[in-house]
């Protein structure tokens, strides 16, 4: 089982990304996926999680109301949309599947800077 993340890069404070997050060789349509992040110099942190159909969405509160996530399973894609992207938000994403997340990727970076 594997995921990729991509979809980072540079933007300007309140600008806007989306990340996508591929999974192969596990049945995708039966798991949740998370998103987690992390700066440089602190901890790996949660940020989000949509259920296996896309229904139930969590967002930690750093992000609540500027990201959005989506799913298309046919796609085995999951999309986190990020608007209004601050200073803080840069970081290294990361995505995984629950239960039984697999080992991290090498994620995606999104830089914020002006």
């Amino acid at each position: 089982a594997q995921l990729v993340e991509s979809g980072g890069g540079l933007v300007q404070p309140g600008g806007s990304l989306r990340l996508s997050c591929v999974g192969s060789g596990f049945i995708f349509s039966a798991y949740d996926i998370t998103w987690y992040r992390q700066a440089p110099g602190k901890e790996r942190e949660f940020i989000a999680s949509i259920d296996s159909v896309g229904v139930r969405r969590t967002y930690a509160d750093s992000v609540k109301g500027r990201f959005t996530q989506s799913r298309d399973n046919a796609k085995k894609t999951v999309y986190l949309q990020m608007n209004g992207l601050k200073p803080d938000d840069a970081a290294v994403y990361f995505c995984n599947k629950r239960p039984a997340p697999v080992s991290w990727g090498q994620g995606t970076q999104v830089t914020v800077s002006s």
